[in-house]
C-alpha cells in the first residue's frame, strides 16, 4: 500500500476468475432460471373481470383528482369531488354491492381470491429462497474478500454500504467486497433480466421487494385480497381534506404583473 491518500493494492487473478465472475454468472442464471420456474408454477395470470376494472379504475380516478386537482376550476373540481365522495360512500363501483361490508374472513374463502394468494406466496417463496442461499454461498466461502476497485471517485458515506463484511476503517471507498458485490448485482441486474427476460419478468428481485414494502406500508400482507370497500372509504376521506387551488385563477393579471404592465394590486398565493 502506497504513503498518502492514494492507496494501491494488487489483488490476485484468481479471485477475478473464481470470486468475481461466478457471483455475477451464478446471479444471472439463478434469475433466469427463477423467471422460468415462476412461469411453470403460476401460469397464465387470469384474465380479470370487467367488475374488478372497474374497481381499479374507479379508485385510481380518485387519485388522479386528488393530484391534479389545480388544473381544473374550483367548481369542476367541486362537482367531482361529490360525486366520487357519494359513490364511494355508497360503494357504487364495488363487485359486489350486497357483500360491502364483507370481512376480510369472507375475502379469503373466495375460491379466486385464494387462487391470487397461492400465487403471491409462491411468487413471494421464488423470491427469498434464492436471494437468501446466495447471500448465504457468499458470506461462507467469500467472507472478507476484496474483488474489485471503482473507477470513480466516492464519498465516505458509501464505504458501508460498499465494504460490507470489511473491517478495516483506513481502506479506500472504492474498493468492494464480496458481499456488497452482490447487492450491486441484485440492483444492477435488471437491464440483464429486461433485455434476457423481457420487461415484465419475474427475474429482477428489487421488484418483489418494493411491492413488499408498499403492502407492508398500507398494512396488507402479500398476496391478500384487497378490500376496495375499505380503500374507497380511505379515498373519500382523503378528498374530503384536499385544499383546491386552480393554476389559471387571475392569470391574465399575473401574466401582466409578471412582465411590467400592471402592478400587483390582488394577493395570490402563487407568484
Amino acid at each position: 500500500m502506497a504513503d498518502g491518500s492514494e492507496q494501491t493494492m494488487f489483488l490476485d487473478p484468481a479471485i477475478r476468475d473464481w470470486v468475481l465472475f461466478p457471483i455475477t454468472v451464478i446471479m444471472v442464471l439463478v434469475g433466469v432460471f427463477r423467471h422460468q420456474l415462476t412461469i411453470l408454477m403460476t401460469g397464465e395470470p387470469p384474465k380479470p373481470e370487467p367488475k374488478d376494472i372497474r374497481q381499479g379504475k374507479a379508485l385510481m380516478r380518485g387519485q388522479i383528482l386528488a393530484q391534479n386537482n389545480a388544473y381544473i376550476p374550483s367548481a369542476a373540481f367541486q362537482q367531482r369531488k361529490q360525486y366520487l365522495c357519494a359513490a364511494y360512500e355508497e360503494g357504487a363501483y364495488l363487485k359486489n354491492k350486497a357483500s360491502k361490508e364483507q370481512s376480510a374472513a369472507n375475502l379469503m374463502t373466495d375460491p379466486k381470491n385464494m387462487e391470487v394468494m397461492m400465487d403471491g406466496m409462491k411468487k413471494q417463496m421464488m423470491g427469498i429462497v434464492p436471494q437468501t442461499l446466495i447471500m448465504g454461498w457468499i458470506q461462507f466461502f467469500f467472507s472478507g474478500f476484496i474483488l474489485i476497485k471503482l473507477p470513480f471517485p466516492l464519498g465516505v458515506r458509501f464505504k458501508q454500504m460498499l465494504q460490507s463484511g470489511i473491517m478495516t476503517g483506513n481502506m479506500d471507498v472504492r474498493w468492494v467486497s464480496s458481499l456488497s458485490w452482490y447487492f450491486i448485482n441484485l440492483f444492477g441486474l435488471r437491464g440483464v433480466f429486461s433485455l434476457l427476460l423481457g420487461g415484465e419478468n419475474a427475474a429482477d428481485g428489487t421488484r418483489d421487494m418494493t411491492a413488499m414494502s408498499t403492502m407492508g406500508a398500507m398494512g396488507q400482507q402479500p398476496g391478500q385480497p384487497q378490500d376496495f370497500n375499505k380503500q374507497f372509504l380511505s379515498m373519500k376521506d382523503n378528498l374530503a381534506i384536499v385544499y383546491h387551488e386552480w393554476d389559471l385563477e387571475n392569470v391574465e393579471q399575473r401574466v401582466l404583473v409578471k412582465y411590467g404592465k400592471q402592478p400587483r394590486l390582488f394577493k395570490s398565493a402563487r407568484k
